[in-house]
């Protein structure tokens, strides 16, 4: 196993001079992605339809293609989804990503061609580890099993050509056959729709094995370990797995994660942050002592940037990698091998470095919660307030909401605080209809609400009439321009507002 180990360590590692390139010479990389992307989608019908045929520049790009959102999209989309060819990309897709939805449906389904797949996604994963073993020249990481923890995956409909799932679980599907070997549960079990079971299974069968790696989002993974531990009685997670030496994380912010995972996890251990969504792979932490995230630039992937000022114009500028600034909020704009034209994915970040291209992500676009990968969106919010208060007869004034996180006695939760002009005929109704609203409205809250394995149900707390007023009044915000911020992703909103709640 310690050849084994040294020689897939070594052949990894013939990665870095390449991933060296990009960061020496980001812009002649980026420019060098972008004509391979207008050269493959010419003869599509997008491509026909905004002229790709005569672009010849990021300028001509950026006047000829609008900036696009799903909804603008999902019209083309579907149809993929349905067997069409060459409507977005050249080839027939297969596979889509199901991610959260948007105002007009529970889910999004995001195209994972084979390009995304191996010259994005995969790629992104076998440059982790080299960057890792780079870094870690005596690494034993290939001595032992990885232990992942993924989605599952479904056919689009009987008789269809198909299929959507988490990311996670469409890279499991695809995995090469030596990899796959490496890695525990086996297939079967890491893609059990059932979570609980799924759990069961993995505590049953994984703590038996030498397993040196671990990757998935903290949530779930916490609640793994915790239950690993439960059942083998121990107080750390290095005894169980004594070769444990690494745990890549993404999909939602860590730093809330941080303490409990020290709590459980050996001291040595080396934690590294991944920016990996549906719609590409796009950073990776590149240095274990700088929680900053590398910004890959050779996945295929075409980055266009805005400023959070330009964001709501009709007709925003776009900046190019070069004009980036540091320290400012931009929302991020991609144009990838599997057929996103100037997508605008939601996702706002700031550059921390120019040379090497480094960002940290910032938030979201619009009022957001990602505390366990639920990605509770304002419209979400505001469609099941809408429905809590239809069905109760209640009247809702001013509201805001923010997670509550794992403690060593609960899983986590959203908060609610809640101004009524009218009260619920009964909170308790109340509560659970904005939660089963919620879950219809979207599928990632709905998954990890499922059996309270990572969210319980909301916590609603009442305030007093004029509580919001007198909050947006105290931090100067009165007015027509002023709004109280419907979701936050942290907890600095509610809780001023709960000292007021407590005070009254």
């Amino acid at each position: 196993m310690h050849f084994i180990n040294s020689l897939i360590c070594s052949i990894m590692r013939t990665r870095i001079p390449r991933v060296e390139v990009f960061m020496k010479y980001p812009h002649e990389v980026q420019e060098d992605c972008f004509r391979s992307l207008i050269g493959r989608a010419t003869s599509t019908e997008w491509g026909k339809k905004y002229h790709y045929a005569t672009i010849r520049n990021q300028e001509d790009f950026a006047k000829l293609v609008p900036l696009s959102y799903y909804e603008d999209l999902k019209p083309y989309i579907d149809r993929m989804r349905k067997g069409e060819s060459n409507i977005l990309w050249p080839k027939l897709i297969k596979w889509f990503a199901k991610s959260s939805g948007t105002t007009s449906d529970k889910s999004k389904f995001i195209p994972v061609s084979k390009e995304a797949l191996y010259e994005c996604h995969f790629k992104g994963g076998k440059d982790l580890v080299a960057i890792y073993c780079n870094n870690h020249p005596n690494s034993r990481l290939f001595t032992g099993k990885i232990l992942g923890m993924s989605g599952s995956h479904n056919q689009f409909s009987p008789g269809a050509i198909s299929f959507d799932g988490d990311i996670s679980a469409i890279l499991l599907q695809h995995l090469p056959t030596w990899l796959d070997m490496m890695r525990t549960p086996e297939r079967s079990v890491a893609l059990m729709p059932d979570w609980e079971e799924k759990i069961e299974i993995m505590t049953q069968t994984t703590t038996n094995q030498n397993v040196t790696n671990l990757t998935g989002v903290p949530s779930w993974m916490m609640l793994l370990l915790k239950r690993i531990l439960e059942a083998t009685q121990k107080q750390n997670i290095g005894e169980v797995w004594p070769n444990l030496e690494l745990f890549v994380h993404g999909g939602v912010n860590f730093e809330p994660y941080r303490e409990q995972f020290h709590k459980i996890m050996p001291a040595t251990i080396c934690y590294l942050d991944t920016y990996n969504a549906s719609e590409g792979f796009f950073g990776m932490q590149y240095q274990d002592e700088n929680s900053d995230l590398l910004l890959m630039l050779d996945y295929g992937i075409y980055y266009e940037f805005i400023s959070l000022d330009e964001l709501e114009k009709e007709q925003p500028k776009t900046l190019q990698l070069y004009q980036v600034e540091l320290n400012t909020p931009y929302a991020m704009v991609i144009s990838t091998n599997a057929g996103l034209w100037r997508y605008i994915i939601g996702d706002t970040v700031r550059f921390t470095n120019l040379s090497p291209y480094c960002i940290r992500i910032t938030g979201r676009t619009k009022n957001f919660i990602n505390a366990v990968g639920e990605e509770l969106m304002i419209e979400n919010a505001e469609t099941a307030i809408a429905l809590a208060s239809k069905t109760t007869n209640a009247l809702v004034t001013e509201f805001t909401a923010a997670p509550t996180y794992f403690s060593d006695d609960n899983n986590a939760a959203h908060e609610w605080l809640i101004e009524f002009e009218k009260p619920p005929d009964d909170l308790d109704l109340f509560t659970k209809e904005l939660d089963n609203s919620l879950k219809k409205l979207n599928s990632d809250y709905e998954a990890k609400r499922y059996r309270d394995l990572i969210l319980r149900l909301p916590i609603v707390r009442v305030a007093k009439p004029n509580t919001f007023y007198t909050w947006m009044k105290s931090k100067g915000k009165i007015g027509g321009q002023h709004k109280v911020p419907r979701l936050s992703n942290d907890r600095k909103h509610v809780e001023e507002i709960l000292k007021l709640i407590d005070r009254a």
